[in-house]
């Protein structure tokens, strides 16, 4: 029996045992929050979309396009992140980015406890109102 008096310590249940979050796991989360922003088109460059749409096209390939432009380094306590996003033509690239940093960093954060020390953001392409979307029109059988 140990006795706590002397130094000895028990551990609560919930803290015995760690807990690891896959870069996957991030990435997942933050490619959801980016798009929950208005004007936020798309994430990923205009080849990584193309390669993606093709990819999507094959069973079990749906996965990929959450996490399309999205790369997450996971640490034990903290994670930092770039995404690379496609902004809607018209509005404000500065308010974008600063609402998809802010969206993100509190997904990510609420959701898996990690402090969230960046979120770097490109902006590679602007979606012009007369473009046509860059998805496949029909899917394989």
């Amino acid at each position: 029996m140990t006795d706590t008096a002397s130094g000895g310590s028990h551990k609560a249940p919930g803290d015995r045992g760690r807990t690891t979050i896959a870069d996957g796991v991030v990435e997942k989360i933050a490619g959801l929050a980016a798009r929950e922003v208005v004007g936020v088109h798309a994430l990923g460059s205009g080849l990584s979309r193309t390669f993606g749409a093709v990819r999507d096209r094959v069973p079990g390939g749906e996965k990929a396009a959450v996490t399309r432009g999205v790369k997450a380094e996971v640490g034990e306590v903290q994670t930092a992140l770039d995404l690379e996003i496609v902004v809607d033509y018209g509005v404000s690239i500065r308010d974008v980015a600063r609402a998809v940093r802010e969206n993100v960093v509190s997904s990510v954060e609420r959701m898996t406890g990690l402090e969230v020390v960046e979120v770097n953001i490109a902006v590679g392409d602007v979606k012009l109102p007369d473009e046509p979307d860059e998805e496949p029109e029909s899917r394989l059988q």
